[in-house]
């Protein structure tokens, strides 16, 4: 089985900054790419930032210039660095992944959320 394992979430005030971390473990013959999502009360998830396994990577527009997205092939990891923190940034944020546990056989697999509060 694959599991995404997030970490880093919590309270910050405006203008603050937060380190996200998602582990992937597991059975994994190759991991695709990766990414963070975030779903605000009342609204739908939306995507915040992807990264291939190349390291090409994409942003939501309103995240462009705060957020940056990296990852560690060697531990299965990607991050989210979010600096300049505003209000409307609460969400839970979702790890995301495409990931094989055989060779070409890419599945979609989700962490568990973790909250992030931006708020004075």
């Amino acid at each position: 089985q694959v599991q995404l394992v997030e970490s880093g979430g919590g309270l910050v005030q405006p203008e603050g900054s937060l380190r996200l971390s998602c582990a992937a473990t597991g059975t994994i013959f190759s991991i695709g790419h990766m990414g963070w999502y975030r779903q605000a009360p009342g609204k739908q998830r939306e995507l915040v930032s992807i990264i291939t396994s190349t390291g090409n990577t994409n942003y939501a527009d309103s995240v462009k210039g705060r957020f940056t997205i990296s990852r560690d092939n060697a531990k299965n990891t990607v991050y989210l660095q979010m600096n300049s923190l505003k209000p409307e940034d609460t969400a839970v944020y979702y790890c995301y992944g495409m990931i094989a546990m055989r060779r070409a056989e890419y599945q979609a697999y989700w962490g568990q959320g973790t909250q992030v509060t931006v708020s004075s």
